[in-house]
C-alpha cells in the first residue's frame, strides 16, 4: 500500500512510518520543514515538502493521488497558540480531507485527541485545541466519500510500547505510549473494517491486532 501521512516528521508519525516501511508498505509523508527529510528517509518514508497551513487543494491532491490510505498525524504542537490549533489542527485536517476526496483516496484515518469537543467552552489553549480538534472530527465524520476512522489517545508517554492497549468506543482516560499509538495506526490503515468509528485509546491488557479485530468483531 501507499500511505500518505500529513505531518510526517511527528513524534507518532515518525514512527508510523518506520513500522509501514518494515511492513512492505510504501510510506509517503508531508513535511513543511525541508530539514526534516532526512529523518524521513532514515524511517524508510518519502518526503514531501508541503506547507499545509498554505496549500492549496489541488497541491495537496496531487501528492495523495495514487495513494491507498492517508493519515492526518499533524498538529501545531506544544508552545503553539490558539490561532495555530485552527490553522493545522482544524483547517489543515479539513483541507487533507478534502484533498483525498478530491485524489479519489477512501480510506482516511485521523490521529485526534481523547476530550475532542467543537462544543467545549474556554478561553486557555487547551480549550481551543480541544474545539479545533472536535471540528476537525466532525468535519471528516459528515463526509460519505471517505471511509473514515478517528482514533482518539489518551495521555501520550514516549516509554517504550508494550504492544497491549485498550482500544473502544469510550475507554476513560488513562496514558498511552507513542509507540503503541502507531501500531495501532498501522492495524487500522490495513483494517477498512474499522471504517466509520471514533476509538478512544490507552494502554491496556489486548495486543493491538487482537484489539482492532475485537472491535470490528472478527
Amino acid at each position: 500500500m501507499r500511505i500518505v501521512i500529513a505531518g510526517g516528521h511527528g513524534q507518532i508519525a515518525l514512527r508510523l512510518e518506520r513500522l509501514l516501511s518494515a511492513g512492505g508498505h510504501e510510506a509517503v509523508g508531508i513535511v513543511r520543514n525541508p530539514d526534516h527529510g532526512a529523518d524521513l528517509r532514515e524511517a524508510g518514508a518519502e518526503p514531501v515538502v508541503l506547507d499545509l497551513e498554505s496549500a492549496s487543494v489541488d497541491e495537496v491532491a496531487e501528492v495523495l493521488r495514487g495513494a491507498d490510505a492517508a493519515v492526518f498525524a499533524a498538529g501545531a504542537g506544544p508552545g503553539s497558540g490558539a490561532e495555530r490549533k485552527d490553522t493545522v489542527d482544524r483547517a489543515a485536517a479539513v483541507l487533507f480531507a478534502d484533498a483525498a476526496e478530491r485524489a479519489g483516496v477512501r480510506r482516511f484515518v485521523v490521529v485526534s485527541s481523547m476530550g475532542a469537543d467543537a462544543g467545549r467552552a474556554g478561553e486557555e489553549v487547551l480549550d481551543a485545541y480541544q474545539r479545533a480538534k472536535g471540528e476537525a472530527d466532525d468535519a471528516v465524520r459528515a463526509r460519505t466519500a471517505l471511509d473514515w476512522t478517528i482514533l482518539r489517545p489518551g495521555m501520550l508517554v514516549d516509554d517504550a510500547g508494550t504492544g497491549l492497549v485498550r482500544l473502544e468506543a469510550s475507554t476513560g482516560r488513562g496514558p498511552v505510549p507513542r509507540d503503541d499509538v502507531a501500531a495501532v495506526l498501522a492495524e487500522l490503515v490495513e483494517t477498512p473494517a474499522t471504517a466509520g468509528l471514533t476509538l478512544e485509546l490507552i494502554s491496556g491488557s489486548v495486543p493491538v491486532a487482537v484489539a482492532v479485530r475485537d472491535i470490528v468483531g472478527n
